[in-house]
């Protein structure tokens, strides 16, 4: 029998593509999952749309929550009513090849590894186009990820048997970035299957002031959650901006 995979979607007005995302998981050849969507109080026709999605499948669970908390305490909620020995993440607009979890806990378990991911598309937000493809390294460190912060999310699996428990910390964004570089301290490397086995939707809501807020995130997760000197976190951050540009050329 295979492990229990808990899948953590957080969900806020997203009504246009859940049902992709959904439908990718429903997919899946791996069929021992659980999936938490937790609506974050979401403005929309939401809780209808997803009432019907809850019943589509058992091992659907849909968490409606009564104010909106952000994307990081949403995933939070999810974790803590999680009942697999691994977590996976998956956005409500962002959808996984079929092969994805098979693939992937497969990879992990030959190799006996905690911490995985995998390389991922980015497409356009109609789904019609290819935008890039990032790469997944084989190995990240703590000192490889604070300077290249190449993990997507929605790539990600963690066996948290072997990590024990963790949450992520309560920011705008970076938030996951900050939960790998906690995971990486106690001693767990990141692993990446080098396979394109997830598509992450670049959405028109992305702007310049996202991305500065990103980057003030990203600084944030230096200083106050890492702890590193000005000098050494302007050094990180000089490569973070490198390479997030270089891996969407």
């Amino acid at each position: 029998m295979s492990d229990l995979v808990s899948i953590i979607t957080p969900y806020f007005n997203s009504s246009k593509f859940i049902d992709e995302c959904v439908n990718s998981v429903l997919l899946q050849s791996y069929c021992n999952w659980e999936l938490l969507i937790v609506d974050d109080c979401s403005g929309d026709n939401s809780k209808e749309f997803l009432l019907k999605i809850d019943k589509k499948d058992e091992r659907i669970k849909v968490i409606f929550l009564d104010h909106n908390i952000g994307a990081a305490n949403a995933r939070n909620v999810a974790i803590l009513n999680a009942k697999g020995k691994y977590i996976a993440f998956l956005d409500s607009d962002d959808s996984w090849d079929s092969q994805k979890l098979d693939k992937q806990i497969s990879f992990m378990i030959k190799n006996e590894i905690a911490f995985s991911y995998t390389s991922y598309q980015s497409i356009s937000e109609n789904g019609l186009d290819i935008i890039g493809v990032i790469k997944a390294p084989f190995k990240m460190t703590y000192k490889n990820y604070l300077k290249n912060t190449i993990i997507g999310c929605l790539t990600v699996v963690i066996d948290k048997e072997k990590v024990g428990d963790f949450e992520m910390p309560s920011i705008r964004s970076s938030h996951d970035m900050a939960l790998w570089l906690l995971i990486m301290k106690r001693g767990f490397d990141a692993y990446g299957l080098n396979e394109n086995l997830a598509n992450y939707r670049v959405v028109s809501t992305s702007n310049t002031s996202d991305k500065l807020d990103a980057a003030k995130d990203v600084w944030r997760v230096y200083r106050q959650f890492e702890k590193l000197s000005f000098f050494y976190s302007i050094w990180c951050f000089l490569n973070y901006a490198f390479n997030a540009v270089t891996k969407r050329i």
